[in-house]
């Protein structure tokens, strides 16, 4: 029986992810800041550790708890809509480091155990923002390309131990805690020279009827990447994040 740990699983495409791979006879360790049994079914192949991955202590605990593991997901983020000029370098830091630093954290820290046993995927779960930029996303957009990056260089060091590392990379998820979460920092110190656009911004993603992606979505993409090792390193999840893809190839 395989063994997959996921970050961020406290509400869409992490917890949906959990669901995912119980559904098909994983263990599944689901790891949240706040821990919250009762969102996922009641199983004895689920376990429910706190991890906040901006905390060293916090993530060698839980990866201690956890035990041997086939499968990291790192899916915990946060998002951020601003101009840059309205952002803090304490905000940018933020950023930086859940998204950028906390990925890069987790995967160091179950690394001597994947390269020990000669085994092991880490799947990082980023944007397609990465793919086609956006306004108002500098910050968030660097924080994922950085982790765009990172995963491509590390494949290769680690290919060498028998460990794959994988992106997956959604479209817009509109019904997601995240995404109102993100549009919830939207209205935080925007420079007024920038309220027009961000006006405009605004408007068109409240009112878009564009293909979006579903959690499920970006659940495929992690079963994908955790159990064929044939999949390409980019693995586009929801059909905006494909439309997006292909036309960045033709571009």
């Amino acid at each position: 029986m395989k063994t997959i740990l996921i970050t961020g699983c406290s509400s869409g495409f992490g917890l949906e992810t959990a669901r995912y791979f119980l559904d098909r006879d994983w263990t599944v360790i689901a790891t949240m800041r706040m821990p919250r049994e009762d969102i996922l079914p009641g199983s004895d192949r689920l376990r429910v550790l706190p991890l906040d991955v901006v905390d060293t202590d916090s993530i060698a605990r839980a990866v201690a708890a956890a035990g041997p593991i086939d499968v990291l997901v790192n899916n915990a983020g946060v998002g951020l809509m601003n101009a840059l000029e309205g952002v803090s370098m304490d905000t940018v830091r933020d950023v930086f480091e859940t998204n950028t630093l906390g990925t890069i954290a987790m995967t160091r820290a179950v690394l001597p155990q994947f390269r020990e046993q000669r085994s092991g995927v880490v799947v990082n779960v980023t944007s397609s923002v990465t793919v086609l930029p956006l306004p108002l996303l500098s910050v968030y957009t660097a924080s994922k390309a950085a982790v765009n990056a990172f995963t491509e260089s590390l494949a290769l060091e680690l290919e060498q131990f028998g460990v794959r590392v994988r992106l997956v990379i959604p479209g817009r998820a509109p019904q997601t805690a995240f995404r109102a979460n993100s549009l919830a920092r939207m209205g935080m110190n925007i420079p007024e020279a920038y309220g027009e656009l961000a006006t405009h911004i605004f408007a068109r993603m409240q009112q878009s009827t564009e293909e979006v992606t579903q959690a499920v979505d970006v659940s495929e993409a992690v079963w994908r990447a955790a159990t064929d090792p044939t999949c390409p390193m980019r693995l586009p999840a929801g059909a905006d994040a494909v439309a997006w893809t292909e036309a960045a190839k033709r571009a």
